[in-house]
Parts: C-alpha cells; structure tokens; sequence
C-alpha cells in the first residue's frame, strides 16, 4: 500500500480558520479598543443586541460557549455597567442577562464595526454571505461529528 502524502500546513483546512480567525482578530481588536470591548465581550453583546434578557445557557449555546467560559465575560460586562444578571422570576435556577442604559447606548457606538471588518475582506457581499453559509455547514457537520 502506497504511503499517504504528508499534508503542508497550507493544504490544512484547519489551518486556514485557524489563521483567518487570528486575521479576524487584528481587524477587530482596534475596532472594539475604541469602545471598550474585546472580541468575545462583543460577541456577547451582539447576542443581547438582537435579544435582551436571555439567559445565560441561551448566550452559551448562541455562541458555542461553556458557562465557565462564558460567566467570566458577563461578570466583567457586569463591572463596566453594560447589563446586569438578574434571577429569573419563574424558574430561580435561571439567569437572565439585561442590557443596562449604557449597554444598550453601545451598540450605536459600535454600529460601524461590521462596516469596518466588511470592508477589510476585501470581498463583494454575496461571496461573503456564500462564505458564510459554507463554514456554518462545515461547523455544523463538526459539531454533529463531534457528538
């Protein structure tokens, strides 16, 4: 049987989302010092954004985050006074996480932050939203093959 070819770093799909996430995040990192956030305190507040008072399990499964990973970042949001944790009043075992007055303030802060990294990919926008749909798919068949 004839031996398999060693693959170069280049020909690794996993390397390529690998680096491209760390692309990602030197175009994101300037973008969100300038209103006070990082890239995963980001992704938390767009998720609020589009829905205030989820709990946290809901943020964790939006954002594929377990909640020791995930508390910390609400803890921290908590501190700078963008939301605030609260009991659920039907089922105390829930925590519900509120958009505060500045929570809320910040996302027309940071509404050009899409614009920003859109135009860093150098890519018209259908290529983007194909791209998009293809690595949901790929991520998808990960998480089932993981299962």
């Amino acid at each position: 049987m004839a031996e398999k070819p060693t693959l170069t770093l280049d020909q690794l799909l996993c390397f390529s989302v690998y680096s491209t996430g760390h692309a990602f995040n030197r175009i994101y990192k300037p973008l969100l010092d300038e209103v006070g956030l990082t890239y995963p305190q980001y992704l938390v507040m767009v998720v609020l954004w589009q829905e205030d008072r989820q709990t946290v399990r809901g943020i964790g499964s939006k954002l594929f985050l377990e909640s020791n990973t995930l508390t910390p970042l609400i803890k921290r949001l908590e501190v700078a006074g963008l939301l605030t944790r609260e009991r659920d009043r039907e089922d105390e075992r829930q925590v519900r996480v509120v958009l505060t007055e500045q929570g809320r303030a910040l996302q027309q802060k940071a509404a050009d932050v899409p614009d920003c990294v859109f135009e860093a990919c150098g890519m018209k926008l259908d290529e983007l939203v194909d791209l998009t749909r293809k690595l949901t798919t790929l991520r998808n068949a990960l998480e089932k093959s993981a299962q």
